[in-house]
């Protein structure tokens, strides 16, 4: 089975098994999120699906629903009053807790927003993203505003990280945030503990937020995981 086909049944068994009818609905970013996007596009094309306000993770979300007439609003509109219903998101590693690292795709500040602020949390992958422990084969973004690169480059480093400024492709320089800031990605020789490193981390000034997902100390995030095999099955972990 291809890898786009095993993304899209993780991402079409999330929807099945959570999404209604009125829902508000944070929409998460990356290439196996966009496949639960596209398919309740889909939903409520064929009527499937009404009464739907969704909450956009990203730009590259955001142009999706309005090409597939996604009803948009934001976390700040009346409609949405800053709750969530359900948010379904994709990670780059998801441990055998459900604990992620997210921001490949660089979105992670509105994707940790919107997980914080929703009633369920859903996370789709295919079975290369579930690994024992996180932050050793997957560097975790960290962003940060652009004046304090070096200072937290260095802050970093002391907590045992190798730090490297993340660059873009196609255009000459690093990588710019939807929010203007800058990531930096970081690798770690151990596995750290992701729930001490997630606040470590966002105690350093000039880091934004960063991509272990543990959730906040009175209230862990422990996502529903829906996990694709090649088999074609699905794999669902609360």
């Amino acid at each position: 089975m291809e890898q786009t086909e095993i993304k899209q049944i993780a991402g079409r068994a999330a929807v099945d098994a959570l999404v209604k009818s009125g829902m508000k609905l944070g929409l998460g970013t990356g290439s196996t999120a966009i496949t639960a996007v596209r398919y309740i596009g889909a939903l409520l094309k064929e009527g499937k699906l009404c009464g739907i306000r969704a909450v956009s993770t990203s730009f590259q979300t955001s142009i999706e629903c309005e090409t597939l007439g996604i009803p948009l609003f934001t976390l700040n509109s009346r409609e949405i009053n800053a709750k969530l219903d359900l948010t379904i998101d994709g990670a780059d590693e998801v441990d055998g807790e459900n604990r992620l690292i997210k921001g490949g795709g660089g979105a992670l500040l509105v994707e940790k927003i919107a997980a914080y602020a929703s009633a369920s949390y859903a996370i789709v992958v295919d079975e290369s993203k579930a690994v024992e422990r996180l932050g050793v084969n997957c560097t975790v973004p960290v962003e940060v505003v652009g004046e304090a690169r070096v200072s937290v480059t260095l802050a970093l480093e002391k907590l045992g990280a190798e730090v490297t400024l993340r660059q873009a492709l196609r255009k000459a320089g690093p990588v710019v945030t939807d929010h203007g800031n800058l990531l930096l990605d970081i690798r770690f020789a151990k596995a750290p503990d992701p729930v001490l490193m997630e606040r470590e981390i966002n105690r350093i000034p000039g880091v934004v937020e960063n991509g272990f997902f543990t959730g906040p100390l009175d209230r862990p995030l422990r996502p529903v995981v829906f996990i694709a095999h090649a088999d074609g099955s699905v794999e669902k972990r609360a």
